[in-house]
């Protein structure tokens, strides 16, 4: 029977061994950690977008905040939720450059004199006539603040209650692509077309709560209420 122990005795020790040399990589193996440089990035871009909404993809303050994702470890518990937040931030550049190309092109298309941007077009209906006041002389303390002619970049607050009262709100503009746009104009009085005559035929675009940018009457088109079919009788036209 000793015989027998002991090969017995070292198949069992060699099997032990086995086990060991198999089980030593696994228990060597570091477990993964969260990533500090992450934490930062989260906290600083919740931050920064909080405050200025999709403007921030287009703030100095995102580098920094690229940054520091560049330096989340590979192996790190937080690598997925970086490469995440990373991606978020390369859309919303890409928008945001995108937003700002369209309303550059804009821009430069309505500073062209004699010419509408393309996609503006006149409401379904002429504005009301302004109702008649009385003349009054101009006063050279009604416009403290506002002097001069208003002009692309104008904010909407200074048409209304600046330029001695001579600007009026009209009948907003159908954008094609952009949506419905408000317009300002000249009001018809002789005081205001005497001070301000070369703005007597212009109108003004607004968007974003300023001018952006001043057309021609003539060159608005103006349109049918019901988008150019024609009009329609109860009858059906008969």
């Amino acid at each position: 029977m000793r015989p027998y122990d002991s090969i017995s005795g070292r198949m069992s020790a060699g099997l032990l061994m086995a086990l060991l040399l198999a089980v030593a990589p696994v228990a060597c193996r570091k477990p993964a950690k969260p990533s500090e440089a992450y934490s930062q990035a989260y906290t600083r871009f919740g931050k920064l977008y909080a405050e200025k909404g999709d403007d921030a993809f287009v703030d100095p303050a995102l580098a920094e905040v690229e940054s520091l994702l560049s330096q989340v470890p590979a192996d790190s518990l937080d690598a997925p939720a970086a490469n995440d937040l990373r991606t978020r931030i390369q859309t919303g550049k890409q928008q945001a450059q995108a937003r700002e190309k369209a309303k550059a092109d804009a821009l430069a298309q309505a500073r062209q004199p004699g010419q509408m941007p393309p996609g503006f077009n006149s409401g379904p209906s002429t504005p009301p006539p302004a109702p008649e006041t009385p003349e009054e002389p101009a006063d050279a303390g009604t416009d403290a603040g506002t002097a001069g002619v208003p002009g692309v970049g104008t904010p909407v607050a200074q048409l209304a209650s600046g330029f001695s009262g001579c600007f009026q709100k009209g009948e907003p503009l159908e954008v094609r692509g952009r949506g419905t746009r408000d317009r300002w104009e000249l009001a018809d009085r002789a005081a205001c077309r005497q001070q301000y005559g070369s703005l007597q035929d212009q109108v003004m675009i607004i968007e974003d709560g300023k001018v952006l940018g001043m057309v021609p009457r003539s060159a608005i088109q103006e349109l049918p209420a019901d988008g150019g079919t024609g009009p329609s009788s109860p009858d059906g036209g008969r």
